[in-house]
């Protein structure tokens, strides 16, 4: 099946631009278009979606309250944010209210779509060390997310748990941590799985946040002692 695609921008070329890359791709279907954030609601209403590409400064309503009502939904889409910044509080904002990675709009066509596909299978897409240098520079700056697990539901997590979502907020690919535990990597993706199901995180996006937030990974990237 064709992944379901909608674009939320407020400039209309960007969103022709991105809806010619995408109508050439056979697995991907632009279904539906926006100008802002109270525009893409009410579309969302009526129309189902797997990913939407969203814009994150636009009139009306921006893409950071958008995401944080759309992800707030049962069977929400994915939501890739679409930034000009690299180093973007929107960005970040979005990351903590559900948004499933963030990208460049000058992104090549390539790794848009990959990014697109990833959403899709479940996985982030923001670059690590992009995540963290986010993370590092507006965690002090930004309240908590309200209905943060507390400690307690961390508490949940078995010791080996623990040790995957630490590596899991430093960066560290399925792989990557396969390596240093000496596990298998479907072994990994199923404490990864667990971790998500426990702590009710939607993906490795929100691990990352939520470790920050927590303390179990201070800002500058080391783990708390």
């Amino acid at each position: 099946m064709s992944i379901r695609v909608m674009l939320v921008d407020d400039q209309m070329l960007l969103r022709t631009g991105f809806r010619m890359v995408l109508a050439a791709q056979p697995d991907m279907d632009v279904v539906a278009e926006a100008g802002d954030g109270a525009e893409a609601l009410e579309v969302l209403r009526g129309t189902d979606v797997d990913v939407v590409l969203m814009d994150v400064r636009m009139p009306r309503m921006d893409g950071v309250e958008a995401t944080r009502r759309i992800c707030a939904q049962e069977g929400a889409p994915k939501v890739l944010i679409l930034t000009t910044f690299d180093l973007d509080e929107y960005a970040f904002s979005a990351l903590k209210v559900g948004a499933s990675g963030f990208m460049l709009k000058d992104v090549p066509p390539a790794e848009l779509l990959g990014a697109i596909r990833a959403v899709h299978s479940g996985d982030a897409v923001v670059a690590p060390s992009t995540t963290r240098r986010l993370l590092d520079r507006f965690t002090p700056m930004l309240p908590s997310a309200a209905g943060e697990p507390s400690s307690a539901e961390l508490d949940r997590l078995t010791g080996r748990e623990r040790e995957v979502m630490l590596l899991v907020a430093q960066g560290l690919s399925n792989g990557e941590i396969a390596a240093r535990l000496v596990l298998s990597e479907a072994t990994v993706k199923t404490h990864v799985g667990r971790i998500l199901t426990k702590l009710g995180l939607r993906d490795r996006v929100q691990v990352v946040v939520l470790a920050y937030e927590s303390g179990l990974v201070r800002a500058g990237g080391g783990g708390a002692q």
